[in-house]
């Protein structure tokens, strides 16, 4: 077998994103689970990180590209998938071998779903699992026809003060607290932004002190991120009933969450309301070699 050859590409480039968005396509429909989560898709769209493909070696220079798998990856951060198609060929331990030629120990890399290529992966390159994110689900058909009523977000003027409390709520957390302003803003963007599904708690004094940010695509409501400034007054169950009814009145069957394993009143509330687990996404690190 001719190894695969590893090669930089852009998503502004349209033959490029088309290649890349049918590969994660076919990923997630095997998989049931997105190979990249949303802030990686961003970063590779604004090149804050490299997207690599993982193409299979030509004869010609002029032949047509075969898109084994794709990588998305910085100093810090690595997602990478494989084409199902191309699995077990071993194109993804030999690209895996050229992409972390050169990687410090730290670097992190997410498995979404678990998979057992990416466990197998890991051992063999010194990674260590190190957090566990947990995805819930429930049926929607069970959710009270009555709930809180909550304002929802305003473009164009709540970017900054959310930005400042979602950095409060998540202070300790590595990803969701480092969310900028440009990061939003990028959301705002995406074809499922709706900012009547952004619910937003004031108080008296018209100070936002709470969020519940959804993700609706068709039938499967996301309750995106939620966050409440003081938590353990029952502001949180508010905005997840309201989060809940509003996916049920806007068409959705099922609700989705993602918590992290470890933090366990988050994970009680969410099962006191009748979530229980889908999948498990591991994040490994690096380890010194």
């Amino acid at each position: 077998m001719r190894p695969p050859v590893l090669r930089r590409r852009s998503l502004q480039v349209p033959a490029h994103r088309a290649a890349f968005t049918r590969l994660v396509r076919v990923a997630t429909t095997v998989d049931g689970q997105a190979p990249f989560n949303d802030q990686a898709l961003i970063d590779a769209q604004t090149g804050a990180r490299q997207l690599v493909f993982v193409v299979e070696p030509q004869e010609s220079p002029s032949a047509t590209e075969h898109l084994v798998g794709a990588a998305i990856i910085d100093d810090n951060e690595l997602e990478f998938v494989i084409n199902p198609e191309w699995r077990g060929s071993g194109y993804g331990r030999i690209a895996a071998t050229e992409l972390l030629a050169s990687a410090s120990p730290g670097l992190k890399a997410w498995s979404h779903g678990d998979h057992p290529a990416a466990k197998a992966l890991a051992r063999r390159f010194g990674f260590t699992a190190m957090r566990t994110l947990l995805q819930l689900r429930m049926p929607l058909a069970s959710v009270p026809g009555t709930a809180p009523v909550f304002e929802t977000f305003r473009p164009g003027t709540d970017e900054e003060e959310w930005v400042a409390l979602n950095a409060r709520v998540f202070a300790s957390h590595p990803e969701q607290g480092s969310i900028t302003v440009s990061d939003l803003r990028q959301r705002e963007a995406e074809p499922w932004f709706d900012a009547g599904d952004f619910l937003v708690a004031r108080d008296p004094d018209g100070r936002m002190v709470g969020y519940n940010w959804l993700k609706i695509e068709e039938e499967l409501g996301e309750i995106y991120v939620i966050g409440v400034d003081a938590p353990g007054q029952g502001l949180g169950r508010s905005l997840m009933l309201a989060g809940l009814e509003q996916m049920r009145t806007r068409g959705c069957t099922t609700a989705a969450l993602y918590v992290e394993a470890d933090n366990v009143p988050a994970v009680n509330l969410y099962r006191s309301l009748g979530f229980t687990d889908h999948t498990i996404d591991v994040q490994y690190e690096l380890g010194a070699s």
